[in-house]
């Protein structure tokens, strides 16, 4: 019976971490989601900081993009041309209508490619739903698709381990590796950290800008 009951949770994590499973939780919120951020100032100080140490072009990726809104117009308003990439479909259409100009991918950042290279990549809290094994892998291919002198700003958990929380009546998966193995991932693929903050502590909330020499 406990056999069993392992089992079980062990297929159910396997299924909140799945990625088309992520994007059908955040499909059934997408118009919530695309509504209520329309006025929104979260993380813009954070990306306007970050914006201080990109040198060269004006190339950008939101990983994570969702629907769009403040944070890719921001981009914009600065002269970025904006590439997003997501797991749910209803997000990347919403992202479409409101950035016309922007290019979007139905994909998930794990196996995701391109051959092109930005200078600057925001991952605004949305790699803390990756399975946990995946962090390093994707860190390394952020850092790898940054141009030279590109800037690298993301969100990660001051944890380490992987749980689930009740949101908005459904169930999500969240994971993190914690700030020093974030920070050796960064500095192991040849980047200077630029900044690191708690930016709602005593939330276990951290971003980091790092920056490509």
């Amino acid at each position: 019976m406990q056999h069993k009951r392992y089992r079980n949770d062990i297929m159910s994590k396997a299924a909140k971490m799945n990625p088309k499973e992520l994007g059908k939780k955040y499909d059934k919120i997408a118009q919530w989601w695309n509504e209520k951020h329309q006025d929104s100032q979260y993380g813009l100080k954070q990306l306007e900081l970050s914006l201080r140490f990109v040198s060269g072009g004006r190339s950008a990726l939101d990983v994570g993009c969702g629907a769009g809104g403040r944070i890719i117009r921001k981009l914009e308003d600065q002269g970025f041309a904006v590439s997003g990439v997501d797991v749910s479909e209803e997000m990347i259409t919403l992202a479409t209508q409101n950035h016309p100009n922007g290019t979007f991918y139905l994909d998930d950042i794990c196996s995701w490619e391109t051959e092109e290279k930005f200078n600057l990549i925001i991952a605004w809290d949305s790699i803390f739903h990756l399975p946990l094994q995946m962090h390093r892998p994707v860190i390394d291919k952020l850092c790898y698709l940054l141009k030279t002198g590109g800037v690298l700003i993301y969100t990660f958990g001051n944890a380490i381990g992987e749980h689930t929380d009740r949101w908005l009546e459904d169930e999500f998966y969240y994971s993190s590796i914690g700030i020093n193995e974030n920070l050796t991932a960064l500095i192991n693929n040849g980047l200077t950290i630029m900044h690191l903050e708690l930016d709602q502590f005593p939330e276990k909330h951290v971003y980091v800008v790092a920056k490509k020499p």
